[in-house]
């Protein structure tokens, strides 16, 4: 589904990615561990085509796109949702929605879509015509990702989804996740919760200073008590 092979990238004269490899296979959950910066967001963000320097191979269903344009990636079917959400404020919850389809040629029925993403974010359906940027982090935080699907992508790019989220709305995003994972959407994931994302996860790769030091699947990690004491300490 999505790989990536020898991805090198950089900040201006900053080496920050040195040639990492991975795999997301469709239907998994996938998480990306390590210290705050060690290149987790970085990936993403070159994955989506939002660093200018960057080295490598990377495709999805085969078809590669490291060297498309993001809008063109969006169009193969990935889709990412940043750590800062970018709720377009002025906006109806309904109408952020929409902005995740507007540029598709064959959106179909705009009321359908929205209806349809709406049963899957229960919140969002109470307050369709209520400001996107008047609700609470942790709801605007789904609003960000039902925006990013709503396009139905083959895999979506999770950077942090709940950073600064009360505690039980994190709970409710992430059995969101297990839902999503079961309907066979497939999700790379940078989350700071290493606990709650390897609970839903698949398998985990671990980044130390732009390079993956480890990988193994999400239950071994989890009770490797060493790798996780060493590597996602904050």
């Amino acid at each position: 589904m999505l790989r990536i092979e020898n991805l090198n990238a950089w900040y201006d004269r900053s080496h920050v990615l040195q040639g990492i490899s991975l795999d997301v296979n469709k239907g998994e959950i996938v998480t990306l561990m390590g210290r705050n910066g060690a290149g987790k967001t970085t990936t993403l963000r070159s994955l989506m085509g939002l660093l200018p320097k960057r080295q490598g191979k990377a495709s999805i269903d085969g078809v590669s796109f490291l060297d498309l344009p993001a809008h063109e990636r969006f169009h193969l079917g990935l889709a990412y949702v940043p750590e800062d959400r970018r709720i377009v404020p002025g906006l109806t919850v309904k109408e952020n929605l929409e902005l995740g389809v507007i540029s598709q040629k064959n959106r179909g029925d705009m009321n359908i879509l929205v209806d349809e993403i709406a049963e899957t974010f229960p919140r969002l359906k109470e307050r369709l015509h209520q400001d996107g940027t008047s609700m609470s982090g942790g709801e605007q935080q789904m609003l960000a990702i039902a925006r990013a699907m709503i396009a139905k992508p083959k895999a979506i790019l999770l950077d942090e989804p709940s950073e600064g989220i009360m505690p039980v709305l994190v709970e409710e995003m992430f059995e969101l996740f297990a839902k999503l994972k079961q309907q066979g959407l497939t999700i790379l994931l940078v989350e700071q919760n290493v606990q709650k994302a390897l609970k839903i996860s698949d398998r985990a790769y671990i980044l130390d200073q732009g390079e993956i030091v480890f990988q193994d699947t999400a239950q071994n990690l989890l009770n490797n008590d060493e790798i996780q004491q060493k590597y996602c300490a904050v």
